[in-house]
């Protein structure tokens, strides 16, 4: 009951919650229909109940309504049951449903709507919707097919693959690319990435920018993932991502599971394969269409060359052949030339020698005759000048003998001991010989050297003379 307080009507909160359980008990005492996408599941394995979060989108993701919701664990059994038996794929969060609840509200966790039955029809009716939308807003933007008119690698040897590192298929796609009996090499790089939920296309999307950013360093990009209902594929048939794999640079191939249903994903990618196995096995049979021809070529250019080389061989055995009986003849033919040659030569040389004999016994005979008479000549002109370089020789050392004795008297005259004699002398101070009386002082001591001793003297003054 509410209290008077200050003449106020004043009611507690268990008051007010009870009041609204009782309201909406009554209002909406039966179930119905509602149509949401499933935000998130909220599986709890603990207890094996539900929590799921309900909203409602407008173009653009802008939620309009959310709600919370309870999903008991025997409902939650049945309809999974229902959803693997009519979907081929459990009951998975990011898909819209049609749902039967109750309206319930509690005290302590409010207002909330209990699912008890979920209609998989409409989930995958709403599937092919998004599907269809997606499709047509592609042909309309003239982007559909533009993925599979990229030219395709020669050899498709790099290639960046978005998949689940632990995935199955992941997995089959390595062990038939590393494990192929050719032996092909082929370089792959994995981006991991969810592949279903409601978080998948975000995580897809961010790995093809990733690729994108190192698009020079691969060839071709795979999604890549297992089998799987069209429920858990419906992140293939999202708008946005279909448009990035549209657009994308370079090929984008896709094996993404066994469903029949094929998603727009895989309807714009260059190349869709059931499975990852196959994608693997469609990777390996372009290298073989590639590595066939080139082995069948080898095979021919090593036949023709070996067609070739017998042939050559062949001709170089009979041109030897040819060349040895051809040499022989022309052997035979300058060998006799050689020898008449020969003969030729020894009479030629022996008449040359004959002659060139009697030639150099006229030439020295002359020779000699030439050679007495210059001598003769020769001789009487060197003895006429020995006469005479004799007579020149005797008059020069003559003319030198008397200039030399002239000069040796000059020497004797001014010989210093000679000039001391005749009463000259040599004044020195401090061991030289002074020629000034400037260079002297008061005070010095002197030596006067003269031609039979010296005198030892002071300087009491001294006088310039201008005269000299």
């Amino acid at each position: 009951m509410p209290e008077i307080v200050d003449g106020r009507k004043v009611f507690t909160l268990v008051e007010v919650a009870a009041s609204i359980q009782k309201t909406l008990a009554q209002r909406y005492a039966s179930s119905f229909w509602v149509k949401a996408e499933m935000n998130k599941l909220n599986y709890y394995p603990h207890s094996g109940h539900c929590y799921p979060d309900l909203v409602e989108k407008v173009d653009g993701g802008r939620v309009i309504a959310q709600l919370k919701s309870t999903l008991w664990r025997d409902d939650y059994v049945r309809i999974n049951e229902n959803f693997l038996s009519v979907v081929k794929s459990p009951l998975t969060e990011g898909i819209k449903i049609l749902f039967c609840a109750r309206i319930t509200f509690d005290p302590v966790h409010g207002l909330a709507l209990r699912i008890t039955d979920i209609d998989p029809v409409f989930s995958l009716g709403e599937l092919e919707r998004e599907k269809q939308e997606t499709i047509s807003k592609l042909k309309e933007e003239g982007i559909f097919d533009r993925n599979k008119t990229l030219p395709f690698p020669l050899l498709p040897q790099r290639l960046a693959v978005i998949s689940v590192q632990t995935s199955k298929g992941y997995a089959d796609f390595n062990k038939v690319i590393n494990n192929n009996p050719w032996d092909y090499k082929l370089f792959h790089v994995l981006f991991p990435s969810l592949l279903q939920g409601d978080r998948a296309v975000e995580s897809i999307r961010s790995q093809l920018e990733r690729i994108r950013s190192l698009i020079t360093h691969f060839d071709v990009v795979a999604i890549i993932r297992g089998g799987g209902g069209d429920v858990g594929l419906s992140c293939f048939n999202n708008l946005m991502l279909c448009r990035d794999i549209a657009q994308f640079p370079i090929p984008v191939l896709t094996g993404i599971g066994h469903a029949t249903n094929e998603t727009v994903a895989e309807m714009v990618s260059y190349k869709n394969a059931i499975t990852p196995t196959e994608l693997a096995d469609y990777l390996l049979h372009r290298f073989r269409e590639y590595a066939e021809p080139v082995h069948q070529a080898e095979e021919i250019i090593v036949e023709k060359a070996r067609q070739i080389l017998a042939n050559e061989r062949k001709s170089f055995h009979h041109t030897v052949r040819i060349f040895r009986s051809v040499a022989s003849n022309v052997l035979v033919r300058s060998r006799h030339e050689v020898r008449e040659q020969e003969k030729n030569l020894f009479r030629q040389s022996a008449i040359k020698l004959l002659h060139a004999r009697q030639t150099h016994d006229s030439l020295a005979a002359r020779l000699k005759t030439y050679t007495n008479v210059l001598c003769k000549h020769h001789g009487q002109q060197v003895t006429q000048l020995v006469s005479t370089i004799g007579r020149a020789t005797e008059a020069f050392i003559k003319r030198e003998r008397t200039q030399a004795e002239n000069i040796e008297k000059v020497i004797s005259v001014v010989h210093p001991v000679n000039v001391l004699k005749r009463g000259y002398s040599i004044t020195r101070a401090n061991g030289k010989a002074l020629i000034s009386a400037s260079d002297v002082k008061e005070g010095d001591e002197l030596e006067t050297v003269l031609a039979n001793g010296s005198i030892l003297s002071a300087v009491h003054s001294t006088k310039q003379s201008s005269d000299l």
